[in-house]
């Protein structure tokens, strides 16, 4: 795999079009009122819940995104699903902030009633142009310092309602995610709700490319803890305060968002005409080929394995190759992803796939509940799973790219079924490491999707209805 590093400059909020958005209109979103988090504005103790499938299911998957990632990241694979399980409900989780964003020109443009162009306007475009009105206001961190206090408790109590409310009824309820997500389901597992074990709560873990016990490494000593959490204040050296920038751009991390459906919506919208994004005076130099590329043919660019920046390495995919000149050059597909799915994912509207304003608490609780064990970190962040050594219940593990190269998220999976009560054939474990990038499962032709081949027999042998 071919990566390079993306220069950081004000050109570099361009290349934030990285993490999928967007959740079509055809499923139901559904707010769920969760608990208080300390020193939150009683607005934003709400979640949101994507629903996929028939309300009369009796199993339900609850799938969390990972990081910057959102409910949009699991449309195509949480539809391929309910169709080849009609008994089971997806439900796509999007986290607290997802109330702070304004994805009101995706929709619009996404119902095709504005271009992408214009929602490119809205959002970046005046940056270069300031006479564009009217255009979007961002946030000021400064007004956001309580996000800092948004790490795993919080957001593991958040789960917890969700899970509750599709538990209701005596519904089977598998808790999975991708990446982080996938490392919340893990912990939610072995946490402590006031003395109530999480497994009880749930009949299996879906870990798609995420988990716990050396899966992404190791922890933190509590020195470095406590520094994490004093840099979320907002400050000369991180204006961003709370929210998590991929690429290091100061001010600038909302643009995740924005760049992400745009590239998408103009590949969806008019794949074979010239790209606006390439043409668009902010695009990083990482970004723009060295040919002129249609709007299709940018989105692969930008996020095929072979040509995307090391930056990216969180949503890449392997989706074929640059199609040849002369003229503007699109992408023929032929690998895991179609461009297409890629497209599709990215361009939706509403219910999106990337947080605009990310909380970096919950990266930093992640590294430091990597051992599943009390340390001198996890006693500074409030984290503890006392009942790791009880959990019982079916594990499934997927693996692509991102760890293969020390097989984390496989033996991140073994070892936690060694340190628990999941026995050997309670445990699936798939390496799709060669053949795979850390966005294909979610993306893949559903045909073809080594992903969906192996989690659907889990979900429909492996797991136990519950009662």
């Amino acid at each position: 795999m071919r990566c390079r590093k993306l220069p950081v400059t004000l050109a570099c909020i361009a290349a934030t079009w990285a993490v999928a958005p967007g959740v079509a209109a055809a499923e139901p979103t559904v707010t769920v009122p969760v608990g208080r988090a300390p020193q939150t504005p009683a607005r934003f103790n709400k979640v949101f819940v994507t629903q996929f499938g028939a309300s009369s299911a009796r199993k339900v998957l609850v799938l969390v995104p990972g990081t910057n990632g959102g409910a949009g990241n699991f449309t195509l694979v949480a539809r391929a699903i309910v169709q080849r399980l009609p008994d089971w409900q997806v439900w796509a989780f999007d986290r607290r902030e997802q109330a702070l964003e304004d994805t009101s020109r995706m929709e619009l443009a996404h119902a095709g009633t504005i271009s992408p162009q214009a929602a490119l306007d809205y959002y970046l475009g005046w940056f270069l142009n300031p006479t564009i009105t009217p255009h979007f206001t961002p946030l000021k961190a400064s007004n956001y310092t309580f996000m800092r206090n948004w790490g795993m408790r919080v957001n593991l109590e958040d789960i917890r309602r969700v899970v509750l409310r599709a538990r209701q009824g005596g519904r089977t309820v598998v808790l999975g995610g991708h990446s982080l997500g996938a490392s919340l389901a893990a912990a939610y597992a072995a946490w402590s709700f006031d003395g109530h074990p999480g497994y009880r709560d749930i009949d299996g873990i879906v870990a798609i490319d995420g988990g716990l016990l050396g899966t992404f490494g190791g922890a933190p000593s509590a020195a470095q803890a406590r520094k994490d959490l004093a840099g979320l204040r907002p400050s000369a050296a991180n204006p961003d305060g709370p929210w998590l920038n991929l690429l290091g751009l100061k001010g600038f991390s909302w643009t995740t968002g924005p760049f992400a459906e745009i590239a998408g919506l103009a590949a969806l919208k008019d794949p074979d005409a010239p790209s606006i994004l390439t043409s668009f005076a902010l695009l990083p130099p990482a970004l723009r080929p060295a040919y002129p590329v249609t709007n299709e043919g940018a989105l692969g660019y930008a996020f095929d394995a072979s040509t995307s920046p090391e930056a990216l390495t969180l949503i890449q995919v392997r989706a074929g190759e640059q199609a040849p000149g002369p003229g503007a050059r699109g992408w023929q597909s032929g690998e895991v992803t179609p461009i297409g799915n890629l497209a599709a994912a990215f361009a939706q509207g509403r219910v999106n796939g990337v947080d605009w304003y990310y909380p970096a608490r919950l990266n930093i609780d992640l590294r430091a509940a990597n051992a599943m064990r009390a340390t001198p970190a996890t006693r500074v962040l409030g984290l503890r799973f006392p009942y790791l050594r009880q959990v019982n219940v079916p594990y499934y593990a997927f693996q692509t790219s991102l760890t293969a190269d020390r097989d984390g998220v496989v033996r991140g999976a073994q070892a936690y079924a060694r340190r628990s009560r999941i026995s050997r054939r309670k445990l699936v474990t798939v390496d799709a490491g060669t053949t795979t990038s850390h966005l294909d499962p979610l993306t893949a032709a559903p045909q073809t999707s080594r992903f969906l081949q192996t989690v659907i027999p889990f979900l429909r042998d492996t797991v136990r209805p519950r009662g």
